[in-house]
């Protein structure tokens, strides 16, 4: 059996967490925009530091498994 929660988890937050998709932190115009479909590398720079941190509190700290026979 192979664990397939690793990978769950992280193609699960890289879709939500894409840069303008749901949400943009920081926005061009405000601090937190909703549905823009616009980026920047400063917001590319904090949805990645938001991913890396999400991913291994939910990998590490709370061990996330999925075994799918």
């Amino acid at each position: 059996m192979s664990d397939w929660g690793p990978v769950f988890v992280a193609v699960t937050l890289f879709v939500l967490l894409t840069p303008g998709l749901l949400i943009q932190i920081p926005g061009r115009n405000r601090v937190v925009e909703f549905g823009t479909f616009q980026t920047s590398g400063v917001s590319v720079i904090v949805h990645t530091l938001v991913y890396f941190t999400l991913v291994c509190i939910l990998l590490l700290a709370l061990q996330i498994h999925m075994y799918i026979a």
